[in-house]
């Protein structure tokens, strides 16, 4: 078999602080921007790497989701525990430094037991964004 990720899914609640995030904190690039009934759906993803998509998404923005599971959703987003990314550089240090000063920072990078080095950080919507070290 050959598959390979080609798009992961991200919710954003301000379309313009999100892609202030991936654009211009991140570096990413916006590849399409579809509004739809007043909602957004932004695709970004890294320079040079044209196969890889995140999708940000208005969450609840599916016709089968209650009100309930939509006041839910806003409040996993709000506590970041909704939904995660992570991210890979060759220097996880020099990455945070650029970032710290930008963006809302959860944890410096640290040696974890199961033998990474990251950080953390989450973005406009609460999404939590890890960063790891590459080898």
């Amino acid at each position: 078999m050959d598959i390979s990720i080609h798009a992961t899914f991200l919710p954003h609640d301000d379309a313009d602080k999100a892609i202030g995030f991936y654009r211009d904190t991140l570096g990413f690039e916006v590849r399409n921007d579809v509004g739809y009934e007043g909602l957004r759906w932004i695709t970004v993803g890294p320079p040079g790497q044209p196969e890889i998509n995140i999708v940000l998404f208005p969450p609840g923005a599916d016709p089968g989701v209650t009100e309930d599971e939509k006041r839910t959703i806003t409040e996993m987003m709000a506590k970041g525990t909704y939904a995660s990314l992570i991210l890979a550089t060759g220097d996880v240090d020099g990455t945070f430094d650029q970032l710290q000063s930008a963006a809302e920072v959860v944890q410096e990078p640290t040696d974890q037991p199961y033998g990474v080095r990251d950080c953390a950080f989450r973005d406009p919507a609460g999404n939590m964004i890890r960063i790891q070290q590459t080898k």
